[in-house]
């Protein structure tokens, strides 16, 4: 019997490997603007998806000829799909699809206008190699060579590819070490191991977690709850309980930035009115969002629960059954009606059942709103109709109580009618970010509103007003039009600064006040509760109150980078916070496992559902 149908030519697997290599690392240096610091980075990129492609291509040596070709091409098909919904979400996000992100298709529907923008026609190039697939398949051209492999000859090829494999691993080990177990940064798996190892990689700590719930219990809270107990500060005496009895009126602004603040573009402030009220109100310009995959709903989590939010994916999504320890939940016992206001889909981001878990008593969603064509814009209700309806809801709340408000107007793809525009877009070569300025002064112009129908109702003197960014609205893909804008390069120690967003707290009777110490989105719950005259002792989180002088000055990002009083440590490198200058990486070197170690806690709670081990155990103290 023949084992070799054609002597010479190119195998229809070689050639689908080939073009897949090929179109992988093309993406790498052209998409996913992934940073190099070496020759040996570089190696590394190139040669990380090669043995994924031959594992996988190779599966195809043990199918007879036709079933071989339509497998290589199905599988073609499908990692080019994976390498494309990569491409398009990191064009917006910065950062590489999660399983936890792929089961988030309730999102889907109301993505349209973002997902169109972020799609161009020269995308079109990333499927042509499918084409000539196809086609070789369907023509069997000459130099189409087809083999039938012996057993030595497979053995061969897996070997080859382990080894490849093995010899991969090795170079990004020595590159960073614990590579696979102690990196939170996504680009830094994808830029070692590559795009579809990462995949893999995901899937199984995506098994890992699933399975983290079924085996915890309670032993597994005594290290945390040991850890939190020796980092706790006590509250500032002269503030605490200063708005005992208070409403609580909570406002989340989508995708507002810190640097819009007391900025113009093109010679008119971008925030008028935002300008003017932190100057009665403190005003936190060192706060920092910390979210991940999830955005806006990652924001809401740690506001409420003083815990990070997961590496992958979204807790809104992935945990909503857990039982927590939620800011409404405490409210709630200390007696105030508790709502959020938000004109969208009750299910978008699982709202719908993640306010369950966090203790809300009311959710205003879009059935709670008159919404029409003409009163919204991308993402729905423009922010000035969803604050005028919503005086409305809080008159009928009974006092106190806590309402959290969420904005979106301000929402990528930054789209705003021209009669609704206050100020002229900015001119660069980034679309994204001449149509963001507009979009931030409107929203700034309904809060405007919304403070002055609040003093109108009888609700400002006898609330306190929050006022805060949930994440970023400007990607790192817009650098260079960013640095335009602001007059300087942004290198990855601005990257970092530019995840300030705005924190405004107004205390009736308080004067103005700017606070500089480092803070981000994981103190606010401590820090609120302190001012309703409310301890939190017996309660996990793992922020500090923001007014205590005991304030350890230590904010850690989601990705793992954190900023204290003097540092900036991202990437693996150390910045000397003062003039953005490399340092020393021992100066940093006091707080990487601090840093560190509340990541983990914070994703062994949430993986683990912990806290119902905990709420049991504290309920009779609370209750007392």
């Amino acid at each position: 019997m023949k084992r070799t149908t054609a002597s010479s030519g190119v195998s229809l697997l070689a050639l689908a490997v080939s073009l897949l290599w090929l179109k992988t690392y093309i993406a790498y240096k052209l998409n996913f603007d992934i940073d190099i610091e070496n020759w040996r980075q570089e190696i590394i990129i190139f040669i990380n998806p090669l043995s994924f492609l031959l594992f996988v291509f190779g599966v195809s040596l043990f199918f007879k000829e036709k079933r071989r070709n339509a497998y290589v091409l199905l599988i073609s098909v499908f990692l080019t799909t994976v390498l494309f919904a990569n491409i398009v979400f990191f064009r917006f996000f910065n950062d590489f699809l999660t399983i936890p992100v792929l089961f988030q298709t309730s999102n889907m529907s109301d993505l349209g206008s973002s997902v169109t923008e972020l799609v161009n026609p020269l995308d079109l190039l990333y499927f042509v190699d499918l084409l000539i697939l196809a086609l070789i398949i369907y023509i069997k051209p000459a130099f189409l060579a087809e083999k039938n492999y012996t057993s030595n000859a497979k053995k061969v090829f897996f070997l080859a590819a382990a080894g490849l494999a093995c010899f991969n691993l090795g170079l990004s080990e020595a590159e960073r070490p614990e590579l696979l177990t102690r990196t939170f940064d996504r680009e830094i798996l994808v830029k070692n191991i590559g795009t579809y190892n990462y995949h893999l990689y995901d899937i199984i700590l995506q098994s890992k977690s699933s399975a983290q719930r079924a085996v915890a219990d309670g032993s597994k809270l005594a290290e945390i709850e040991n850890y939190v107990r020796a980092n706790r500060v006590e509250p500032d005496e002269e503030l605490y309980g200063n708005a005992k009895g208070k409403n609580l009126i909570m406002v989340s602004m989508e995708s507002t930035q810190n640097f819009v603040i007391n900025e113009t573009v093109n010679g008119e402030e971008i925030t008028p009115f935002l300008n003017r009220f932190l100057q009665e109100s403190y005003y936190f310009d060192n706060f920092y969002h910390q979210t991940g995959q999830g955005k806006t709903s990652d924001s809401e989590f740690t506001v409420e629960n003083s815990l990070y939010p997961l590496g992958r994916g979204a807790v809104f999504f992935t945990h909503s059954h857990n039982q927590y320890r939620a800011l409404p939940e405490i409210l709630n016992e200390k007696g105030y009606f508790t709502a959020s206001l938000h004109a969208n889909n009750g299910s978008f981001w699982n709202r719908d059942l993640m306010y369950k878990s966090l203790g809300y008593k009311r959710f205003y969603d879009i059935d709670d709103y008159q919404v029409h064509p003409e009163n919204s814009v991308n993402w729905g209700l423009k922010d000035k109709e969803f604050f005028s309806q919503s005086i409305a809801h809080l008159k009928e709340m009974p006092q106190p109580f806590y309402a959290k408000f969420i904005t979106l107007t301000n929402h990528f793809p930054f789209l705003l009618a021209e009669k609704d525009r206050s100020i002229d877009e900015y001119h660069s070569n980034s679309k994204t970010l001449n149509r963001y300025f507009p979009t931030v002064r409107y929203t700034d112009e309904a809060i405007r509103q919304f403070i002055a129908d609040l003093k109108a109702a009888g609700l400002y003197e006898n609330s306190v007003i929050v006022i805060y960014g949930d994440h970023y609205g400007i990607s790192e893909n817009h650098n260079q039009a960013l640095g335009q804008f602001l007059g300087k390069e942004i290198t990855p120690f601005e990257t970092v600064q530019l995840q300030r967003v705005p924190l405004i707290i107004h205390v009736p009777g308080e004067e103005g006040k700017t606070i500089t110490k480092v803070s981000g989105q994981v103190d606010l719950r401590p820090t609120l509760l302190h001012l309703l005259g409310i301890q939190t002792k017996d309660t996990i989180e793992f922020g500090t109150d923001l007014f205590s002088e005991d304030n350890l000055e230590l904010t850690v990002l989601r990705d793992g980078s954190f900023i204290t009083k003097d540092y900036i440590y991202t990437l693996d490198t150390c910045y000397d916070k003062q003039t953005g200058d490399l340092t020393e990486k021992t100066f940093c070197e006091p707080f990487l496992e601090n840093a560190k170690q509340e990541l983990e806690y914070s994703d062994k709670i949430i993986y683990g559902d912990l806290l119902r081990f905990y709420g049991d155990k504290n309920k009779k103290h609370r209750n007392k």
